[in-house]
């Protein structure tokens, strides 16, 4: 896309590291760490938080970086006085595992339309090897007046 496709201006990472304060991001050590015209990126360590019992990265962590990187850049994407947006549907391909360090997760997207945004995620450990790809499917909703 490369095309800017934020709501105002490019998000701001320290805005964007501060919605993931008292959140699961938080718990997990996300943090998000470059922003571009049309991606976001963040990183998530791979440690006792996000192991599975054989000291893998668990499947569920991967996916929870993923679903956050979806969902906030819809959020960005999004008027937040009139509209907020909830993941309906997350689907990961897990295909390398890693035990340690930081894997790395890259969100674009394939569809941003009035009512539904498209993401894919993809997952990359320190030496840039595939680890997961997913696909995120948002829900633009209304804001009911209070």
């Amino acid at each position: 896309m490369d095309e800017n496709i934020w709501y105002r201006e490019a998000p701001i990472l320290e805005y964007l590291n501060a919605m993931g304060k008292d959140t699961m991001a938080e718990c997990l050590g996300m943090k998000f760490i470059e922003v571009g015209p049309d991606f976001l990126c963040a990183k998530m360590p791979v440690d006792k938080r996000t192991h599975q019992p054989y000291g893998l990265l668990h499947g569920g962590a991967s996916a929870a970086l993923a679903e956050t990187l979806g969902s906030v850049a819809s959020a960005c994407c999004i008027n937040p006085d009139k509209q907020l947006c909830v993941g309906i549907e997350i689907n990961c391909n897990h295909v390398k595992g890693v035990s340690e360090g930081w894997v790395y997760g890259t969100v674009c997207p394939l569809h941003i339309g009035a009512s539904t945004h498209v993401w894919e995620i993809k997952i990359r450990d320190e030496k840039q090897r595939l680890i997961c790809v997913s696909r995120l499917t948002v829900s633009i909703l209304k804001k009911r007046p209070e």
